[in-house]
């Protein structure tokens, strides 16, 4: 039976480590009702095949316009008319529109055409991995250098541009701090006049993406969707939220990826050696087929995904034995799967050999991931550089004063300071770390 009170699903012990809590949900059933900082009460799912089942359930949909008023009046979505201009893109819709919508991005990621851009994907990792460690070596070839600032944040946004067609000129005009917008405050809230801001100016990005597409159109996505648009196969605020999704969905997670990754290797210094020396020089083809291996387990071990998106039944409906009101939200905790004993041996261990390995970082069903083809092969890359470049990496701070990002569906640092070099060595820092 649920809890009689929803159990709070923030906190900054929390974002730090969920598993010990998503270990007692799994025990205790599949469905549990929690809260979360918006004050929305939603129902959360555990266990990887109450996961697997709710992900494929056709009663569930994702349109907002299924949600009651108890979650409407609660939520932190967007203010109008962002909300209609920038939230009816593939995560907020269901069949038909969706399956017409996912066709006119799916090509562009698909494996075999990620496959074709590796090696510039390995240029791009190279010129920012020099930037960075060029300003922070010290002659014994030690430093100190901010994962996040230096390549985490920058390494997925680039290689985006050139998977969607996003010319480099503009592509520089981006704002990280748009990305924030995934993460919406609440009316009353003393950030609210920041947030739109950061909307305003995301939406002014995004006409302007458009805009050059229209006149200087290309073989790639985003002309694609441009003349879709114009055809008629997708409304203007469709086309707009696409490019929304591609842009800000399409990069913070594997930039948040990257960082729990890392900290899991950290963790576990005998796994990160031995994957140090796998990725080191010439990769034999037993070495690319371990890093395959590794990056798969980290995915399942620490999932930037940590929970979908809502969810919504259409009427009163069971949901493994309860019964959850139409329109309220349900959220699936994709990590809770992940590390559900049921499924996989060892589940709290980190297993770089794991194989069969059928994690949900990615989600299930005909909303799994679009882009989990490219970001496979970014986090593949981006593992084997910062290994590479950064000779014995460990932690410049204590891992207890590691910042876990406040999103409430994330997993990530915004900071991730390393040392790297010999430890006897005192470091000269490329970038400042705060305490």
């Amino acid at each position: 039976m649920p809890r009689s009170e929803p159990l709070p699903l923030y906190g900054k012990e929390y974002k730090a480590d969920p598993y010990p809590l998503y270990r007692k949900l799994r025990e205790e059933g599949p469905v549990h009702r929690v809260n979360f900082p918006s004050g929305v009460n939603a129902w959360l799912v555990t266990g990887y095949e109450a996961a697997h089942g709710a992900l494929n359930d056709d009663r569930l949909g994702k349109n907002h316009d299924l949600g009651n008023k108890a979650w409407r009046d609660r939520a932190a979505i967007m203010p109008e008319p962002q909300h209609s201009q920038l939230q009816v893109h593939l995560l907020h819709q269901d069949p038909p529109k969706h399956t017409v919508m996912r066709k006119l991005v799916t090509e562009a990621f698909t494996p075999r055409n990620v496959e074709r851009k590796r090696a510039r994907f390995e240029e791009i990792a190279t010129e920012l991995l020099d930037a960075a460690l060029g300003a922070s070596d010290a002659e014994d070839g030690s430093g100190v250098v901010d994962v996040v600032g230096a390549f985490a944040a920058h390494y997925p946004f680039r290689v985006l541009a050139e998977v969607i067609g996003l010319p480099e000129a503009i592509a520089a005009g981006f704002d990280r701090d748009w990305g924030k917008v995934v993460q919406p405050v609440g009316p009353s809230d003393p950030l609210r006049p920041v947030y739109e801001g950061r909307l305003r100016g995301l939406q002014n990005y995004i006409a302007e993406v458009v805009e050059h597409k229209r006149a200087h159109p290309g073989d790639d996505l985003l002309t694609k969707l441009v003349r879709a648009c114009e055809a008629g196969e997708i409304t203007k605020e469709e086309q707009d939220s696409i490019v929304f999704q591609l842009l800000v969905a399409g990069q913070e997670p594997v930039t948040n990826q990257i960082t729990t990754a890392l900290v899991a290797l950290l963790r576990h210094p005998a796994q990160l050696r031995r994957l140090q020396e796998a990725v080191g020089g010439e990769m034999s083809d037993a070495d690319k087929a371990f890093l395959v291996r590794a990056v798969e387990e980290l995915l399942r071990y620490d999932s930037a995904f940590e929970l979908t998106t809502w969810r919504f039944f259409a009427e009163d409906s069971d949901l493994y034995g309860t019964t959850v009101p139409a329109g309220d939200s349900v959220i699936v905790s994709l990590c809770a799967a992940n590390r559900d004993p049921e499924r996989f041996p060892d589940a709290d261990t980190l297993d770089l050999d794991r194989s069969p390995n059928p994690h949900m970082a990615f989600g299930h069903g005909i909303h799994f991931c679009p882009g989990a083809a490219l970001a496979r092969v970014e986090l593949q890359i981006a593992v084997r550089e910062l290994l590479n470049r950064l000779p014995q990496i460990r932690l410049a701070v204590p891992d207890e004063e590691l910042v876990w990002v406040g999103a409430v569906l994330a997993r990530g640092l915004n900071e991730l300071p390393v040392a790297y070099g010999p430890s006897d060595a005192t470091p000269r820092g490329g970038c400042p770390v705060r305490h």
